[in-house]
């Protein structure tokens, strides 16, 4: 049910577990920093234009957004999307985009558009969250990497996963990774290890709070042909990233939440956004999940985690820089780990070979092309193709000759539809001489304008050798349907 802002219900989501709420909160916004950093260089612009957007995106989402607990912030999918814009035309031209991209959220919000999710099978979702495990633990590996990193690195990600793991087993009131992080910075500033990569290194913290500004572009016809297909691809990325997230904290929570309100969250975010300086983004998986298990659960954790943001940035910059990059790549090996489905592993010996192909596909594609709208479009398609030949070899045609009347009933069971009308073609004998012939439809359904052309191409074919057709057994669905897209209606009996 949407909950309208202002609301009773609204309001509890705020301050249901306040406690819980800042101190996810507080995670998350650590988390963040380095993601934003370097999601600012894959787009091609200075650090403070990821780690702007991510502040205000999350703060503005938490109030407008459909889904309490998510995050949303500066993503790489949005990122990669918007590296030749910069290049080509510059910044500004960027933030004209990210605010056409919120208009055209806010569009499909209006349009409802967050309806098609439900076409989106369990094992895409299976393949969507699996793809972004395996991508959040590659883009760790860098950090990883033995040419660039000292070798006390590894035993440092290697304790900070063991605080995380352990320390819940002694108290659970301070999320787990919150602690790896105070420990693991204790430390390395405690023992002088200066070598160890830490948050600095990533690239400057900004050091002053945004500001708003008109987009520095021209406000004519070229500059929309230039940012349309930009802010078009960056909504439709963005909204799809954030309805799937959106599903999996559902899930998560055990809750429900609004779509509607969550394009409309995100076309608001956006739209915001380009106005102080920040790119275009989306709900974030990872960080949604560190949220959650952290034990945000409502509104608050959210706009917290972007206002903490802003303030480990801009008033304690120095100090946010000399976190251990190792505390952070553990946790966000952690949130790859739990968000990965293990059990689709073990069920690849159970499921159904197009479901596993489904999956596969999916997870193939988003790591392969970086890109999740490529694999989740596969995947929805690879789900729409089999779903298609499942139901048409429902279909069955059988027929009974009454010789002594010339007459043949074909009787049809099944759907029919676009992917069964081969198979209804071949079941007739137009040569036979017959008096009469009647297709029994009793038990079919008529879906398209390809079944009620092949019908009528039935009737028309017998028609034209002199047998009397018939078609009966109509119900009422589709006798509606041959109504109104027949280009003549066909003699019928019930």
């Amino acid at each position: 049910m949407t909950l309208f802002i202002g609301s009773a219900a609204w309001r509890r989501e705020w301050i249901r577990a306040p406690r819980a709420d800042l101190l996810s909160g507080l995670v998350v916004a650590l988390a963040l920093i380095p993601e934003a950093i370097a999601f600012s260089i894959i787009a091609g612009v200075d650090p403070k234009v990821g780690l702007y957007a991510s502040c205000i995106i999350a703060m503005v989402t938490a109030v407008f957004g459909g889904r309490p607990a998510m995050i949303s912030a500066a993503t790489a999918a949005t990122a990669v999307l918007m590296g030749t814009l910069v290049r080509e035309h510059g910044l500004q031209y960027l933030l004209a985009a990210t605010v056409l991209a919120g208009v055209i959220q806010l569009a499909a919000g209006a349009l409802n558009l967050g309806q098609i999710m439900r076409f989106v099978s369990k094992s895409v979702m299976t393949g969507f969250v699996n793809a972004l495990a395996i991508l959040i633990f590659l883009a760790q590996l860098p950090e990883l990497d033995p040419r660039h990193v000292p070798p006390v690195t590894y035993a440092l990600v290697a304790l900070a996963l063991a605080v995380i793991y352990l320390f819940p087993r002694i108290s659970r009131t301070i999320p787990s990774p919150l602690v790896a992080i105070l420990v693991l910075t204790a430390l390395t500033l405690g023992l002088g290890l200066d070598t160890v990569h830490t948050v600095a290194d990533m690239g400057a913290l900004p050091s002053e709070l945004p500001a708003f500004a008109l987009p520095q572009v021209p406000f004519n016809l070229h500059t929309l042909e230039v940012i349309l297909p930009y802010s078009t691809a960056v909504a439709v990325v963005g909204l799809l990233e954030s309805l799937m997230t959106q599903q999996i904290v559902d899930e998560m929570t055990d809750s429900r939440s609004s779509r509607r309100q969550e394009c409309y969250g995100q076309g608001i975010a956006n739209f915001v956004t380009g106005f102080f300086g920040g790119m275009a983004g989306c709900a974030m998986i990872g960080q949604s999940v560190i949220n959650v298990t952290s034990g945000g659960r409502g509104r608050l954790s959210t706009a917290f985690a972007g206002a903490m943001l802003m303030v480990l940035c801009v008033a304690l910059g120095p100090w946010v820089g000399r976190i251990p990059m190792a505390a952070l790549v553990a946790i966000m090996i952690m949130v790859s780990i739990g968000t990965f489905s293990w059990r689709s592993i073990a069920q690849l010996r159970t499921m159904p070979l197009s479901s596993n192909v489904v999956m596969l596909a999916t997870v193939g594609f988003v790591v392969l092309t970086h890109n999740l709208a490529i694999g989740v479009l596969v995947g929805v398609l690879l789900s729409g193709i089999f779903f298609a030949g499942k139901i048409a070899r429902l279909t069955e045609i059988t027929s009974r000759l009454d010789a002594e009347h010339r007459l043949r009933v074909y009787t049809i069971r099944g759907q029919i539809f676009f992917a069964s009308v081969e198979d209804f073609n071949q079941a007739f004998d137009f040569r036979e001489k017959l008096e009469r012939v009647v297709i029994d439809l009793t038990q079919a359904h008529i879906w398209d304008i390809s079944s009620v052309a092949a019908i009528e191409r039935a009737l028309a074919k017998f028609r034209a050798n002199g047998t009397e057709a018939k078609i009966v057994g109509l119900n009422r669905a589709s006798e509606t349907i041959i109504e109104r897209l027949g280009s003549e209606t066909p003699a019928a009996g019930h």
